[in-house]
């Protein structure tokens, strides 16, 4: 069993090391942490809550529990979260909302109709969509990150120090890899989902769920060259590049992995850089964000 449970009190709305820590933890525990489903804590409270353009109050989006003090954190340092379970409610929401996803307002002003909001039943590992279609679920954490090195930043935004990134890969079985900014990291975590489509193109379009997380965090030198937050998997490593227009957030991913590569994999640059031309795995996992994600992995079978 975890050593330690952390509950959704006191939700916040931005990642900074301006607010008291929640709790603690320590390298090599295990921690369950409670979250929130990603609209306006305490609104969505099973599938028969009703949602309506008017509930939802911008900027709160993505309701964190945190900051977690991690002991011994130091700024300079890299905080490893490995992500070991996840237990998901039984109900998630999706939707559509002008001013959000990939066609903005095109879509809404031909067909306003489409504004609308659509519970979902989630139960032993399935997603109900409707009568007739059940889907896998594939959870992930959308939103995990630390404290920038100053001020703060809305739990809907992300950067150097993580926060809402919505990459698929951060579940079950990965290990997320964040820039410490601050001493103590204050880490934070919320926005999880039971299953997201690449791009999450129509805006609220992966299906938000609360959820129970299990993981274990340790602190490591950090790289030389890291900058911005990485994965690994089993079979992958990865990184998430973060930026708009969406060229900026490839190109981000895509020069930390050439880094990666020739700082820990005994390739060239150049090497490192032709090499991803033939076997990177590269996409946008969203675009809807302030700033749009885009990962770059690579498989380990071809790093050896």
């Amino acid at each position: 069993m975890p050593e330690k449970f952390i509950s959704k009190e006191n939700l916040k709305y931005q990642l900074t090391a301006a607010d008291a820590y929640v709790d603690h933890i320590s390298p090599g525990d295990d921690v369950t942490i409670e979250c929130e489903i990603a609209y306006n804590g305490g609104l969505v409270t099973s599938l028969e809550s009703v949602v309506t353009p008017e509930d939802l109050r911008f900027p709160y989006f993505n309701p964190l529990t945190g900051p977690i003090e991690v002991k011994g954190a130091k700024a300079g340092q890299v905080l490893c979260v490995q992500i070991k379970s996840m237990q998901l409610d039984e109900f998630g929401l999706t939707g559509l909302m002008p001013h959000s996803g990939l066609f903005q307002d095109w879509i809404f002003q031909r067909q306003p109709e489409f504004t609308r909001f659509k519970p979902i039943r989630v139960a032993d590992g399935i997603i109900h969509w409707d009568e007739n279609r059940r889907i896998p679920a594939a959870p992930m954490v959308g939103a995990i990150g630390v404290a920038p090195s100053f001020g703060g930043i809305l739990s809907i935004d992300n950067g150097e120090h993580g926060g809402n990134i919505d990459v698929q890969e951060v579940a079950p079985g990965c290990t997320i890899y964040l820039p410490i900014q601050v001493d103590g990291a204050y880490l934070y975590i919320g926005d999880c989902h039971a299953r997201q489509g690449d791009g999450e193109v129509c805006g609220v379009g992966a299906i938000d769920i609360g959820a129970r997380v299990t993981l274990a965090v340790e602190v490591k030198d950090r790289p030389s060259r890291m900058v911005w937050p990485r994965f690994e998997n089993d079979t992958h490593i990865g990184v998430i590049g973060l930026g708009r227009p969406l060229e900026d957030a490839m190109r981000v991913a895509y020069r930390e992995m050439i880094y990666w590569l020739a700082d820990d994999y005994g390739f060239s640059e150049p090497d490192a850089y032709m090499l991803l031309s033939s076997i990177a795995e590269g996409r946008a996992t969203q675009i809807m964000n302030p700033k749009s994600t885009y990962v770059c992995k690579v498989n380990k079978e071809f790093i050896k």
